[in-house]
């Protein structure tokens, strides 16, 4: 008995936001950002689409691409900055949609570092409780409600999106897929990365919404140092833990934040950048979503074999960030 990753999903929007057309709305351009970031275009959610919309649509295929039913879902775990509402809870919600009547579920709030703490919750779930048997984690984000697009610092950054995996406990395997991990955070940088109204220490008022303090603030230049460190740190405790190197791995997959902070990461672990997935440049930030969305890519493309190793990496708001080392 172990734990497997049965299915993957994901979903973006249809609507594309490219560079060209933020030109349009802020003081940037197409070469500044790409330049910048690797970013040519970012995907945005309709004014009817609420988060758990596109949480729904991953659920979906990773539910087809498993061969189960929502109502075999013993949990729902929704990662998320931009759930639809403070409560109740975006997996509930989703619950709901998905007809997954016997699961229990809550969010998670870890920023772009959501989804792996998530898997991590979902696989002790799992290996510790033989009740268990089957658990949806999702990263979901509709970052565009939440972006000041007056902000050109923010703005060309943030896209919409969704990435969902079903993990499960497996007859026919020996190995849990996830081989090592490791979590962390740092509270002593909680205003780099934030939106600084809207809870219980600055409610919404009209001063606030006046203030534009509903929308989220990054620090950029202090947060590029830190990300990079952290996500570097994580992963090599994780291959050491493993006992693997560099050469082992078939994909480094990052959050994929900008295209510089992904080439930094790869180049301190001495990871070659062809072996390294991005799709930044089509999608932008997409926060808890964007490794999900790498690994539906990974999986639909046939882009790694049974057996390989895949390197998860997150970095987010909090501080959090985290690695995970899963076989294939």
């Amino acid at each position: 008995m172990s734990i497997q990753i049965l299915g993957i999903g994901s979903y973006v929007p249809e609507k594309i936001l490219t560079n060209c057309d933020l030109e349009k709305m802020v003081d940037t351009s197409d070469e500044w950002i790409k330049t910048r970031t690797g970013i040519e275009q970012r995907r945005i959610a309709s004014a009817e689409q609420a988060t758990s919309d596109l949480a729904y649509e991953a659920a979906k295929k990773a539910l087809k691409n498993a061969n189960i039913q929502a109502k075999e879902l013993d949990a729902i775990i929704v990662a998320s900055i931009s759930v639809d509402q403070v409560f109740p809870s975006t997996a509930c919600i989703l619950q709901e949609k998905l007809g997954a009547k016997h699961a229990f579920c809550f969010d998670l709030e870890a920023a772009c570092s959501g989804l792996l703490y998530s898997l991590e919750v979902a696989n002790s779930l799992l290996v510790g409780n033989p009740k268990y048997k089957k658990i949806l984690v999702l990263g979901a984000e509709k970052l565009s409600s939440i972006v000041d697009w007056e902000d050109r610092n923010t703005c060309i950054l943030f896209g919409d999106g969704a990435g969902a995996l079903i993990l499960g406990k497996c007859e026919d395997a020996a190995e849990n897929c996830i081989i090592a991990s490791d979590l962390g955070a740092n509270g002593k940088y909680t205003d780099i990365l934030q939106i600084p109204a809207g809870g219980s220490r600055m409610p919404a008022s009209a001063v606030t919404v006046a203030n534009k303090q509903h929308y989220l603030t990054m620090a950029g230049s202090d947060v590029f140092k830190l990300a990079v460190n952290a996500m570097v740190g994580s992963c090599k405790k994780v291959m050491k833990e493993a006992g693997i190197t560099a050469d082992d791995i078939k994909w480094l997959v990052p959050h994929q934040a900008n295209y510089r902070i992904l080439r930094a990461v790869a180049s301190r672990l001495k990871i070659p950048e062809d072996e390294v997935y991005m799709n930044v440049n089509r999608f932008g930030n997409t926060s808890a979503a964007s490794i999900g969305l790498c690994l539906d890519e990974i999986a639909d493309g046939n882009l790694a074999e049974k057996g390989d190793y895949i390197l998860l990496t997150a970095f987010g708001g909090g501080l959090t960030w985290g690695a995970m080392l899963i076989k294939w």
